[in-house]
């Protein structure tokens, strides 16, 4: 197992949507910032990364498990691990625990390291995971098969500028956004992701529109993201309902 890290942080007003829960694409930006503060720490940044290797770290599947959202202004601990790696693949545990020290969000990451001017994927050097102390092994962790939308309800997006990262692809976070935000505000007023199954297919280029589509059957969603005739994104979600109350009175 790998060198374990965390962090402390409250949730901060923007982070909050109308029911007063973090928004879980945000859930996504502050653990990625705990695990980018990590390899900071054990001397292998991002900008290590580009000036030594030219190589960028991208992500390639999500797998989260949602006991509860935390609310604004709640305190939480995000604890994250590099557990093992392959030739291709690394993949990482993150934890979010709440003030009693329960779990309440499981999230586990996988990584691939890609050429940033060829934007193809490399094989992983040990010597570069080596800091994170974690285990090789040639066992591959699966996702889901995704399934071709049935009749599907779709909405278009403009890539903005400000949806891109430093590397010049959107931000993996933003893809969360169109997922979720396709589904409208009476649906996500009264309900909250509980499993969310996502994987990154083909990058969505700057500038563009792309076209965030979904079947939902009961409490299961089925997503598409796409563009210019190609599936970029697919994601699965199991959604939970809850009672609307006033958050405000259970700070």
């Amino acid at each position: 197992m790998g060198v374990t890290y965390q962090m402390k942080m409250k949730i901060p007003f923007d982070m909050a949507d109308l029911n007063g829960h973090i928004k879980l694409p945000d859930v996504i930006l502050l653990s990625l910032q705990v695990s980018g503060m990590q390899s900071i720490e054990l001397g292998v940044s991002d900008k290590d990364m580009l000036d030594q290797y030219n190589l960028v770290w991208i992500i390639t599947d999500y797998d989260i498990d949602v006991t509860r959202l935390p609310r604004f202004a709640e305190e939480i601990t995000i604890e994250t691990e590099a557990l093992t790696y392959n030739r291709l693949f690394c993949y990482r545990r993150f934890t979010i625990f709440d003030e009693a020290g329960e779990a309440i969000i499981q999230m586990m990451a996988t990584f691939v390291l890609m050429d940033r001017d060829s934007r193809k994927v490399r094989a992983v050097d040990p010597e570069i995971v080596a800091p994170y102390q974690s285990d090789f092994s040639k066992k591959l962790l699966r996702g889901p098969k995704y399934p071709d939308l049935k009749n599907p309800v779709s909405k278009d997006y403009h890539v903005r500028f400000y949806d891109l990262d430093m590397n010049g692809h959107v931000n993996n976070s933003k893809y969360l956004d169109w997922i979720f935000e396709v589904m409208g505000a009476d649906f996500l007023m009264k309900h909250i992701p509980k499993k969310v199954q996502l994987k990154y297919v083909k990058e969505v280029r700057p500038g563009g529109m792309i076209a965030s589509s979904y079947d939902l059957e009961g409490l299961q969603s089925n997503h598409q993201i796409s563009s210019d005739g190609e599936v970029n994104a697919q994601a699965l979600v199991t959604w939970q309902e809850f009672k609307q109350e006033n958050w405000e009175e259970q700070k």
